[in-house]
């Protein structure tokens, strides 16, 4: 890469890869915990990130690029990593203990990834794309605090009774 436009390019094609990879690993993760809150948590997740995919469409369309070609090799690692721990935690509460966790460590992924291409946007004039950069990061920070509230008021405590 040798402009900004092409890492700007670079940065929306991950978080697209993101995005798209994240729904399918949201839809495993709602199928594999026990905590009812915690499913409806996963699933409402998953709706939101196919429109956080769709802002990035557009995002990429206002720049002339396509959203497609980046993998998202961080995303990826942090996936595998999941899917490691779910065979190997076999309790019930203790493994929406450890998805939480694992769910956490995506939305961090996600929030850095989001706030480097937003302040990218940002100092390219491209002032649209940063809006719908933001939405998304807001977003993400939110799920993040959910999950937050959700292992500390009942999986983690379930967890540890068991």
């Amino acid at each position: 890469m040798e402009t900004m436009d092409e890492v700007m390019e670079h940065c929306l094609q991950e978080l697209y890869a993101a995005e798209t990879e994240g729904v399918k690993a949201l839809t495993k993760l709602a199928k594999e915990v026990s905590e009812p809150k915690l499913k409806q948590a996963f699933e409402r997740h998953a709706e939101e990130t196919e429109k956080q995919a769709q802002r990035i469409e557009e995002a990429c369309e206002l720049l002339g690029i396509t959203p497609k070609g980046k993998p998202a090799v961080g995303l990826k690692g942090l996936i595998d990593e999941t899917e490691t721990l779910l065979k190997e935690v076999k309790n019930e509460s203790l493994r929406d203990a450890v998805i939480i966790g694992a769910a956490q460590k995506m939305e961090h992924y996600e929030i850095a990834a989001y706030g480097t291409a937003r302040s990218l946007a940002e100092e390219a004039g491209e002032d649209k794309v940063a809006k719908l950069l933001e939405k998304t990061l807001e977003e993400e920070k939110n799920t993040d605090e959910k999950l937050t509230k959700l292992a500390e008021q009942r999986v983690n405590k379930k967890a540890v009774q068991e």
